[in-house]
């Protein structure tokens, strides 16, 4: 059985047991969170119906609060000698799928 669970405005095929980064989610390490399905599959059942899927519960347990790769920017313009350099880092989630239930 997985589950396609949608957080942060992307969407994650997850599984029990699976551990996931997604966007930050407020939460200290061990809360437990539940996140919203958008399909459920159990072997040959395929549930889409928006009613079906409010019954669904995804749960998961926050692991970590961590951050992304180092993302360099770079911005040039010709002839004028202008330079920008900007730096990111996202931050990120670890979360542990504890239970699908239907």
């Amino acid at each position: 059985m997985y589950a396609i669970v949608k957080t942060g405005g992307k969407q994650y095929k997850v599984a029990v047991g699976d551990v996931v980064e997604v966007e930050k989610l407020e939460g200290t390490p061990g809360t437990e969170l539940n996140l919203a399905a958008v399909l459920v599959v159990d072997g040959t059942d395929v549930t889409s119906d928006a009613d079906a899927l409010a019954k669904v519960s995804v749960t998961g347990k926050v692991v970590e609060q961590t951050k992304g790769p180092k993302i360099r920017i770079h911005k040039f313009k010709n002839k004028t000698g202008y330079h920008k350099r900007q730096g990111h880092r996202q931050k990120l989630t670890r979360v542990e799928v504890t239970g699908i239930s239907k």
